[in-house]
């Protein structure tokens, strides 16, 4: 049986949270796209995403990787179709015993058949809390 998007999506944000750099890019379809925030930011000046298997294994080496924890909040996900949005923050801790929380929208879609096509996560720099 194919996993749910949600199912999907907690398997994402667990294989994050364990920092299993494999586990989190073994659930990319090969065409896949990371857009983490949506739109131009400093992790992303172009603002078209990172797309395939390359770019979002840079996109986890320069951001995921970088944290000492990870973990997800999610206070109320909704699932359309093969797509589902967590509302809700993830907490990251930094060496140095510097934090951070991202307040915001993040959203799953699967290919149907158990890989995600898209993650996309919207939330504002001017918005994280820093400690």
């Amino acid at each position: 049986m194919t996993e749910t998007v949600r199912e999907l999506a907690r398997r994402s944000q667990a294989a994050a949270g364990a920092k299993d750099r494999a586990a989190w890019l073994g659930q990319f379809a090969d065409d896949a796209v990371v857009e983490d925030p949506v739109g131009p930011s400093l992790l992303d000046p172009a603002g078209k995403g990172h797309r395939g298997a390359d770019a979002i294994a840079a996109f986890y080496d320069a951001v995921i990787g970088r944290v000492d924890r990870l973990r997800f909040e999610i206070e109320r996900s909704y699932v359309c179709g093969d797509e589902i949005a967590d509302v809700g923050a993830i907490h990251m801790d930094f060496p140095g015993n510097s934090t951070a929380v991202v307040r915001g929208v993040f959203t799953y879609r699967s290919d149907g058949s158990g890989r995600l096509i898209a993650l996309r996560a919207f939330w504002e720099f001017d918005a994280v809390e820093f400690t």
